[in-house]
């Protein structure tokens, strides 16, 4: 976990003054993409370091899609950091659509609005992978950064044992959980049922609809 994770050339830091604050910014390349580590406060060297590892999601967390819920997770999770004093936001490009890419996510919005399918089903359904999204730019910066080991905002195991398959210490998991809505419902129950998220929010959803006690 003491290696020089990334090589110089691969990086550049510096200041980055946000409505939230004064967070460090760490640009580096990994993977064919350039990333962004954000860190707030003193997170060197020491552990239960809180840290969001964040999918980049264009229509989400610039144009504040409601069919998803990453922008609002990014806020919060940003939120979160500055609360408790210290902490890191990774934000992984290349992830788009789980890795489909943008043009390839737009259109699969549109099987899911013409055809109801879901955010699996729509990706398949265009002969694409429903996830091939690659965690290790996250723990290479985190190496780099020297964190012991993290509390991860995530509703997503998977996540966790990703980082921990590349030698990151996740000593605890931290839930994210935004609220369902009519348009981001079915794209949560997906998640959910068969991605194996846990999101206890969508049961509230779904309990809270009219004659709910009727089904």
């Amino acid at each position: 976990m003491h290696e020089q994770a990334i090589s110089r050339e691969d990086v550049a830091e510096s200041d980055l003054v946000t409505r939230r604050g004064t967070f460090r910014a760490v640009a580096f390349r990994a993977d064919g993409h350039e990333h962004m580590a954000m860190v707030y406060g003193k997170t060197r060297m020491r552990g239960n370091v809180l840290v969001r590892v964040h999918s980049e999601c264009m229509t989400g967390d610039i144009f504040g899609a409601m069919r998803c819920e990453c922008g609002e997770q990014l806020d919060a999770a940003l939120d979160a950091i500055v609360r408790e004093g210290s902490g890191i936001l990774i934000y992984l490009r290349g992830h788009e659509g789980r890795g489909i890419g943008l043009v390839e996510k737009v259109r699969s919005h549109v099987l899911q609005d013409e055809q109801g399918m879901d955010t699996l089903d729509s990706a398949t359904a265009l002969g694409l992978p429903v996830d091939t999204r690659d965690y290790g730019p996250a723990a290479l910066v985190l190496k780099h950064l020297r964190v012991r080991s993290v509390r991860l905002m995530s509703n997503n195991p998977d996540k966790i044992a990703a980082l921990e398959s590349n030698g990151i210490v996740v000593a605890a998991r931290v839930p994210l959980l935004m609220p369902a809505n009519d348009h981001n419902i079915g794209y949560l129950t997906a998640k959910r049922d068969r991605l194996g998220h846990d999101l206890p929010q969508v049961d509230v959803f779904e309990a809270d609809l009219p004659h709910a006690a009727d089904r």
